[in-house]
C-alpha cells in the first residue's frame, strides 16, 4: 500500500471536503473532488482500506477481467486518489462538530489531529458482526466469510455453512446453493424461535441442497491455512461434534454501521435511521439534514454492501458535495 500522504499542518488549514473513510466509497469520491480543483483530505481509518481489506480475490469489480485481490484494488485507489492530490492520513474520526456557516471540525485518534473543512463525505462503511472466536478471525478470506455474493463462486461443488437465522442468513444461503454442493444453516434457537420471515423461511428449507441444524452454536472453525472443518456445540444437551464436511463457514448475522462517532450528548450530527444507518434526506441520494454534510457507501446501505455500489455511491456523492459549494460561491 502507498505511503499516506501526511498533512503537517491540517489545523491551519480548511479544506473544501473531509472525507471519512478510506474504502472504496470514500476513495472514489475523494478522486472526484480532488479532480473538481477541491482540496480534499481522506481520514481513511486506521487500519485504512476497509471490509475489502479482508477479502481475497474480487472477481466481480468491473475493469479487472482476472480479478484482483482486494488489498491491492484498494492500494490501487489510494495511488489514483493521492495522483489527484487527495491528502490520506490513516486515522479515525471520533469526532465531528460545526455547520457549514461556522465549518466542521473534525477530531481523530493517533496523534489527536483535527481537521478543519467546508463539508464533509461520510463514507465509514459497516462492520459485520462475527461470532468472536479467535479461529473464526484467524480464518478470515481463507474459507470465513460475512458475504456470500462476494466469495460463494469460490466454493463450487463445496459443503458450506451459514450461522445464522435471519432473513440475510436465508438469502445467502439460498444464494450459495447456486454454487456449494450443500449448504447447512446453523442456527442456536429452536425452529419455531427462527426470526426469519416466512416466506424466506419456506424458500430456504424447501431448498434440497439445504438442511437447517437449529440449537447450534459454533465452537472453532478448524483449519490453519484453509477452513477444513467446524466443531459445533448443542446449547441444549452441550454434546459436541466435528462437522469436518465444511469447508467454508458464512457469518451472517448482521452488519453494524460505523455511526457510533458521530453521537454526542446534544445528539447525533446527522439523521440516523433503523440500525443506526446514516440517513439522506428526503428526495435527495447523499445529501443529509446537516447542511454541507453527504453520505456514501455502506454506512447509509443496508441492502447491496458490494464495492462497486460503495464506489457509485461515493461518485454520487462527491457530485452533490461539488455542485453544493458550487453553489455557495
Amino acid at each position: 500500500m502507498p505511503i499516506c500522504y501526511i498533512i503537517t499542518s491540517m489545523i491551519n488549514q480548511v479544506a473544501d471536503v473531509l472525507i471519512l473513510g478510506g474504502g472504496p466509497s470514500g476513495l472514489t469520491a475523494g478522486i472526484y473532488t480532488a479532480r473538481a480543483g477541491l482540496s480534499t483530505v481522506l481520514l481513511a481509518g486506521n487500519p485504512p482500506g476497509g471490509q475489502l481489506m479482508w477479502t481475497t480475490e474480487v472477481e466481480n469489480f468491473p475493469g479487472f477481467p482476472k480479478g484482483v485481490q482486494g488489498p491491492e484494488l484498494i492500494s490501487l485507489m489510494r495511488e489514483q486518489a493521492g495522483r489527484f492530490g487527495v491528502q490520506i492520513v490513516d486515522e479515525n474520526a471520533v469526532k465531528v462538530e460545526g455547520s457549514f456557516e461556522a465549518g466542521f471540525m473534525t477530531a481523530t485518534d493517533g496523534e489527536s489531529l483535527q481537521v478543519k473543512s467546508k463539508t464533509v463525505i461520510i463514507a465509514t462503511g459497516a462492520s459485520a458482526k462475527w461470532l468472536g472466536l479467535a479461529s473464526e478471525q484467524n480464518l478470515r478470506g481463507k474459507g470465513v466469510s460475512a458475504c456470500a455474493t462476494c466469495d460463494g463462486f469460490f466454493f463450487k461443488g463445496k459443503i458450506v455453512a451459514v450461522v445464522g437465522a435471519g432473513d440475510a442468513a436465508m438469502e445467502e444461503a439460498i444464494h450459495l446453493t447456486k454454487f456449494a454442493e450443500k449448504v447447512y444453516i446453523l442456527a442456536r434457537k429452536c425452529e419455531d424461535e427462527i426470526k426469519a420471515s416466512k416466506i424466506m423461511y419456506d424458500r430456504a428449507i424447501s431448498n434440497p441442497k439445504i438442511e437447517l441444524m437449529c440449537n447450534v452454536e459454533v465452537a472453532e472453525v478448524l483449519g490453519d491455512q484453509a477452513v477444513t472443518g467446524l466443531r459445533v456445540k448443542n446449547n441444549v444437551t452441550g454434546a459436541e461434534a466435528v462437522m469436518d464436511d465444511v469447508k467454508g463457514l458464512f457469518v451472517a448475522i448482521g452488519h453494524k454501521p460505523n455511526t457510533d462517532f458521530l453521537l454526542s450528548e446534544g445528539g447525533s450530527l446527522i439523521e440516523l435511521g433503523k440500525f443506526g444507518y446514516a440517513m439522506p434526506k428526503e428526495c435527495t441520494h447523499t445529501q443529509t439534514v446537516k447542511e454541507g454534510v453527504f453520505v456514501a457507501g455502506d454506512v447509509a446501505d443496508h441492502k447491496y454492501r458490494q464495492a462497486v455500489t460503495a464506489a457509485g455511491f461515493g461518485c454520487m456523492a462527491a457530485l452533490d458535495c461539488i455542485n453544493f459549494l458550487a453553489q455557495k460561491v
